[in-house]
């Protein structure tokens, strides 16, 4: 009897054909390992057999959506920038700055009219940097729906959303005087993160978008990159899954990008775009006053800044990179303590004073032109981190990218001097620390304010130190105290320790009183 073989004879009448079955196909995992070998990361599937069929599923449909030639090309650009040397410093030339000191009142009052007529065309869009967690706040929600203590109780994304709907509102009413107008909507875009993205739509939906359009509201998330160890090999969180972490807020340019939005703003005839962090209970969201310097100087970029409050000072400053470079930021870390403290012997103030402070303003073909260019070039900041492992916690690194990358790609950079009690108040830290808690954010909303009402007229009683207490003027009503004759003249609020006066459009009768 003749042994059994697997190919199979076809015999007809002139020939004899032989048919061999093809060989096995290659399961994924064995696609994927051919694959990631030719990245250096084939160990991402060294516990393969360990693993139960859905785990399988689960490290094979997250590999498979990996965009490897991306991620390989961001490891090794960014591993290999470590170490090279950097244009010298110099302080930015005071003709790119407007000083607080030197604004004419004719120029604000032509850029606030530039600003709104803009906003009232349709041509500025708002991006909120919103991926954050208030985990240092105590709390696991969107940092976004914090609520800081004000006597209204408002949410920073409620104080952010009310703020637009008044621009709106001022637009609208400026623009009547030409005649009939036409409502205006500010489109804001919301960057989320894998944490935040759920949690906050639904925190919009259950508050009916603070009175803003559901279709003027565009969320769309930040990109994630795997962690690395220093060596650039992918770090396994767990034997089926990769340790991820979100890419920074300088992500939202290719966040942007790859989601369509750019091309989105485009259709809808924007073409200046607002960019600010979620965690400044004071952003003046869509500034006229900015939006119109920034379309009068013509530049492609701008930021707003506030001058350092001592040399040491542990914040980021604008410089400029080489000799007729580009502006960019560099960190406090970058400047030694002789540079830090230098003097311009012209103006008295320090050479590198002008703080970012994450208030930025482009143009839409900038922000193409920044996606393209980050893109390209594919270098991220390197940040040596506990990165949580099948291992336990390691040493290993995330690679982010932060919004300022974008400054050395600007052709023209415009810097505007704001007053940090005016338009800077941050919420990073809880409430015990030593600065930028909910408290500091809220007495410095609280000051401001009172200082509105006085400065309308209104008088302010208070029975404990005024610097503890204060009023809280919406946002629906005044959106830099201006509109507050007709409600504060002649009259008294009085400001007591546990209760704070909250000023509403809506309703003013008494201590409560709310403009």
């Amino acid at each position: 009897m003749e042994e059994p073989t697997t190919e199979t004879e076809i015999k007809t009448a002139d020939v004899t054909t032989t048919l061999t079955p093809p060989p096995p196909m290659a399961s994924p995992h064995q696609e994927l390992v051919e694959r990631l070998k030719d990245y250096g990361q084939e160990d991402v599937f060294a516990l393969w057999e360990e693993l139960s069929p859905k785990e399988r599923h689960l490290l094979v449909t997250e590999i498979e959506n990996l965009d490897l030639p991306r991620i390989d090309r961001i490891i090794r650009c960014s591993l290999n920038s470590q170490g090279l040397p950097a244009a010298a410093i110099e302080a930015p030339p005071e003709s790119c700055v407007s000083t607080v000191e030197e604004r004419r009142k004719e120029d604000k009052e032509k850029w606030w009219k530039m600003g709104l007529k803009a906003i009232y065309e349709g041509k500025l869009g708002v991006v909120l940097l919103s991926g954050g967690q208030g985990t240092r706040l105590g709390s696991s929600d969107p940092k976004g729906c914090y609520n800081i203590g004000l006597p209204s109780g408002k949410s920073l994304f409620q104080i952010q959303a009310e703020r637009i709907l008044c621009v709106q509102r001022l637009a609208a009413q400026a623009m009547s005087e030409a005649g009939p107008t036409r409502p205006v909507a500010i489109q804001w875009y919301i960057m989320t993160s894998p944490f935040t993205h759920e949690p906050t739509q639904k925190f919009f939906e259950s508050h009916k978008y603070f009175g803003l359009e559901p279709d003027q509201v565009t969320f769309f998330q930040q990109g994630t990159l795997p962690c690395i160890t220093k060596d650039g090999k992918f770090i396994m969180e767990t034997p089926f899954s990769l340790a991820k972490a979100p890419d920074g807020n300088g992500g939202v340019y290719a966040a942007l990008k790859y989601s369509g939005l750019l091309e989105d703003m485009a259709s809808r005839g924007i073409k200046y775009v607002d960019c600010y962090g979620v965690d400044n209970v004071l952003v003046r969201v869509a500034d006229p006053t900015f939006l119109g310097y920034f379309i009068d100087k013509g530049a492609a970029s701008a930021a707003k800044v506030v001058r350092k409050a001592y040399p040491q000072e542990k914040v980021g400053v604008f410089v400029r990179r080489g000799k007729d470079g580009p502006l960019t930021v560099v960190e406090y870390t970058e400047l030694d303590e002789s540079m830090a403290s230098e003097t311009n012997q012209q103006t008295g103030r320090l050479k590198f004073c002008w703080s970012n402070v994450c208030l930025h303003m482009f143009t839409l073909d900038f922000l193409n032109q920044v996606a393209n260019g980050l893109e390209k070039d594919s270098i991220y900041h390197v940040a040596e981190k506990k990165i949580p492992s099948i291992n336990g916690s390691i040493e290993g690194v995330k690679l982010e990218q932060f919004i300022f990358d974008c400054f050395p790609y600007a052709p023209s950079t415009a810097l505007f001097e704001v007053l940090r009690e005016e338009e800077f108040a941050p919420v990073k830290n809880a409430n015990g620390s030593s600065f930028d808690t909910p408290e500091s954010a809220k007495l410095l909303v609280l000051r401001l304010h009172t200082r509105w009402v006085i400065a309308a007229g209104g008088f302010l009683t208070h029975s404990v130190p005024l610097y503890a207490t204060g009023v809280e003027v919406s946002p629906l009503c005044s959106y830099a105290g201006e509109n507050l004759e007709a409600i504060c003249r002649g009259r008294t609020f009085h400001a007591p320790s546990a209760k704070q006066i909250h000023i509403d459009s809506a309703n003013h009768p008494g201590n409560s009183a709310s403009i």
